[in-house]
């Protein structure tokens, strides 16, 4: 049997894409602006991220107008809910149980 960790998705584990996807699968779509200020990011480290997360199907976004100002949309594919998901599972099996603090 092999090692959780073998199952860690190379492309949802990086810090910032696993960040996006935690947002998104709470929010199920989030704004290029609210991603940016959240996850602390430049306009050119999202995007790139971003890109990667499109490339794998995992999520898709829509620039819309909102008045003058253009706004993207982010949203979670049901394949970017599901890798996230097993993630956190993998995550999960990986550490040991942690006992209260206190």
């Amino acid at each position: 049997m092999s090692h959780p960790s073998q199952r860690l998705d190379e492309v949802v584990h990086q810090r910032v894409r696993l960040g996006i996807l935690a947002v998104l699968w709470e929010a199920q779509r989030a704004d290029f602006a609210y991603l940016r200020e959240t996850l602390g990011l430049t306009d050119g480290n999202l995007a790139r991220h971003l890109r990667v997360l499109e490339e794998a199907g995992y999520v898709s976004s829509a620039r819309v107008l909102d008045g003058r100002r253009p706004r993207t949309w982010v949203e979670a594919t049901p394949a970017g809910i599901r890798a996230f998901e097993e993630e956190v599972q993998t995550l999960r099996e990986l550490l040991p149980p942690v006992p209260p603090a206190g």
